[in-house]
């Protein structure tokens, strides 16, 4: 009998078992998402709910959900959303596109080289800490079109932390793989190419992912200089008319564009992790 019942119990165990990481693998990736989510809306439902209830911030009631959804779902369907949506890409991405150009060969430098590390340190630290809108004024100066002084904007906000993840990332490549290639035979541009450049690209990514990060937050206000085009004139256009639903839509697909923007990073780093530690 009590063999009977220990083999139940066995065999009870043994059939739960691969459920349990299965289990988990959907709260990781559904439900708890989805738990977050929902308090967020909670949160932004019971802030519209005291907006609308005050007499005094009324006239904000659109910032509620119950008026910002519907508005969002029209830019969607209607259209006029991609061509607010597409502007700002384009300068998020040129930005991003001269700040990697830039910062990669000289991360890599400053990575490889103790003296110019030294040299480097203080100047770059400085800079680092100017926020990328102080140079709004030199942008505008330096550069003939609106969108010249956005991109320029962008590029100031993404530089550093690709230059600092790059050239952290080159200092902690184990000098023996150096040796071992030179003995080899190879050229400092196979070394590039084959040693360096695979070792920090996912640190390069993380640097970009956080560089994105920092530009999506930049790009906003910096497209409420001179241009007609992007989300931060149209968000900027809604302040203005009042139109607080608009805002709040808008807000809310700024949000979402930024967090797949961010998804698509963290795909790439799990993949180049992926064939580096194979």
């Amino acid at each position: 009998m009590s063999n009977g019942i220990s083999s139940g119990a066995v065999a009870i165990r043994i059939s739960t078992m691969p459920w349990s990481p299965l289990r988990q693998q959907l709260f990781g990736k559904v439900a708890y998402p989805l738990m977050g989510l929902a308090i967020l809306l909670v949160c932004w439902w019971f802030g519209g709910y005291l907006i609308a209830s005050n007499p005094a911030t009324q006239s904000f009631a659109g910032f509620a959900p119950a008026q910002a959804l519907p508005e969002a779902w029209r830019l969607i369907v209607s259209g006029t959303l991609m061509g607010t949506v597409l502007p700002s890409l384009y300068r998020i991405g040129m930005g991003l596109l001269w700040a990697s150009l830039v910062a990669v060969p000289i991360g890599i430098l400053v990575g490889a080289s103790p003296v110019l590390r030294q040299i480097t340190g203080f100047p770059f630290q400085l800079l680092r800490m100017v926020s990328p809108l102080a140079w709004m004024p030199i942008a505008v100066l330096a550069f003939a079109t609106w969108d010249g002084a956005i991109i320029f904007l962008i590029f100031m906000a993404a530089l550093w932390p690709i230059l600092f993840s790059t050239a952290f990332a080159v200092q902690r490549i184990d000098p023996m793989y150096f040796k071992v290639a030179r003995n080899f035979g190879a050229s400092p541009l196979a070394c590039l190419r084959r040693l360096v450049l695979p070792a920090v690209a996912p640190d390069i990514l993380a640097g970009f992912r956080l560089a994105l990060g920092i530009a999506w937050v930049v790009l906003v206000p910096a497209e409420y200089l001179g241009v007609t085009s992007g989300l931060g004139y149209a968000i900027n256009d809604a302040r203005d008319i009042l139109a607080y639903d608009l805002l709040a839509a808008l807000v809310l697909i700024i949000g979402i564009i930024g967090y797949l923007l961010d998804s698509i990073i963290v795909v790439l780093i799990r993949y180049l992790g992926w064939q580096n530690s194979a």
